[in-house]
């Protein structure tokens, strides 16, 4: 008998959260294949079976926190040799005869997919699972579409036969239909553990930091103009996307250097100071904020900044992010601006001493020279420490980034 247990998680994270199991108790596994993942505050981590065998026990549920060391199940891998071949998928094991098989038996198989491949919450997927409720069918109000509980509950209450039915009937009508589904007026969900260490550490910069935020507005004009010339040739000779990120990494990146201050942060009554610049980029992913970073951006041109923006984005979205991706950040840009804010107040990346906000693209009336013109305007906000960054360092810095972006040209021949 093996004890599955929870592995390293990583320098200073001690515990996680069962995110799911991606095996049921009494089924036969392959060495090496996932048995459970486990969410940590930054990354989500695989638990692979490290020997064939059958998962015989879960000691540990979906949504339990658990501690580096700690057991989640066991495996009797002394099962391993009649467990394999009743695990292996049919399809790699059949002769020839029997591959004419799964024509038959396609249907109930393509029934049970669909419903892995559905983005839901592993709470979701518990509640479905206790009452009945196929999860492809249910439509996700989370963001990305993921299928959360309340979707789930509210997908349960509604009848299943009496819908197509109910027309036929004359006196329905007279029965007003409830407001909301039947069910549950409330529902009460465990924070996991990604969510109440972003909560921790949110909490955590407002209370160590003196936080103060300067606004300016940036005239789009140029870099719009710019992108619009390059943006096709970029992507058909390089396959990278130009989005406007890469253009306010590349001007963070000058104004840093410029006031690097911005770019440094307090330890004790020292002041490190920081002479390269991993970019932290906000990214909004299923399990909540993360903030990943471009390593040494200041040393990198557009293209690269794009390509490793796009990938790290990926990664987010996908889960697979690592320690290194999420360690290390010297400076941060969140942009509110993909999701119709107009203008906030960003919060610093503790233990990072300011971060750059972005906002909402929107045409604007403005006085150049003399004359109101309509413009791609954009309001940006910098929040920063006020214990080292004087307000004259954090507006000058603002204004540098303001110009670069209204002067694009300026970044490429620097």
């Amino acid at each position: 008998m093996i004890s599955i247990k929870v592995p390293p998680l990583g320098e200073s994270i001690v515990e996680a959260t069962v995110s799911r199991w991606l095996k049921n108790e009494g089924e036969s596994v392959a060495s090496g294949e996932t048995l459970v993942e486990l969410e940590t505050d930054k990354i989500t981590v695989e638990v692979p079976a490290l020997k064939a065998g059958v998962l015989v026990k879960q000691l540990k549920g979906e949504g339990d926190v658990v501690a580096v060391d700690e057991e989640l199940g066991q495996l009797d891998d002394a099962a391993a040799g009649a467990g394999a071949g009743a695990g292996a998928p049919p399809q790699q094991q059949s002769s020839p005869a029997a591959a004419e098989a799964p024509t038959q038996s396609a249907a109930p198989a393509t029934t049970s997919e669909p419903a892995a491949d559905v983005k839901a919450s592993p709470a979701a997927r518990r509640v479905a699972a206790e009452q009945g409720v196929d999860l492809a069918g249910v439509a996700g109000t989370g963001r990305g579409g993921v299928v959360s509980k309340p979707d789930v509950i509210e997908q349960g209450s509604k009848p299943a036969a009496a819908t197509p039915a109910a027309p036929a009937k004359p006196a329905a009508p007279a029965k007003a239909a409830p407001a909301r589904p039947a069910g549950e007026r409330e529902t009460r969900e465990k924070m996991t553990t990604r969510r109440r260490r972003i909560a921790e550490n949110l909490l955590q910069s407002q209370h160590a930091t003196a936080t103060l935020t300067t606004f300016n507005e940036i005239d789009m004009t140029a870099v719009v103009e710019f992108r619009s010339r390059v943006k096709e040739r970029v992507e058909k000779e390089h396959g990278v996307r130009l989005s406007f990120m890469p253009f306010f990494i590349k001007a963070s990146c000058m104004a840093l250097e410029a006031y690097p201050t911005v770019n440094s942060q307090v330890d004790g009554d020292h002041i490190i100071y920081r002479n390269y610049v991993n970019m932290g980029i906000a990214v909004a992913s299923e399990q909540g904020l993360v903030v990943p970073n471009i390593k040494d951006a200041d040393a990198k041109g557009m293209l690269e900044v794009s390509r490793d923006m796009s990938d790290i984005a990926k990664r987010a979205r996908d889960n697979k992010l690592t320690m290194d991706d999420l360690t290390g950040g010297t400076f941060t840009i969140t942009n509110g601006g993909v999701f119709g804010s107009l203008v906030s107040t960003p919060i610093i990346n503790y233990p990072q001493v300011a971060i750059l906000g972005l906002h909402k693209m929107q045409d604007r009336p403005v006085v150049i020279d003399g004359k109101v013109e309509i413009r791609p305007m954009m309001y940006v906000a910098l929040s920063y420490d006020h214990r080292v960054i004087d307000g004259q360092q954090a507006v000058l810095f603002l204004v540098r980034v303001k110009e670069l972006m209204e002067d694009p040209s300026s970044m490429l021949i620097s």
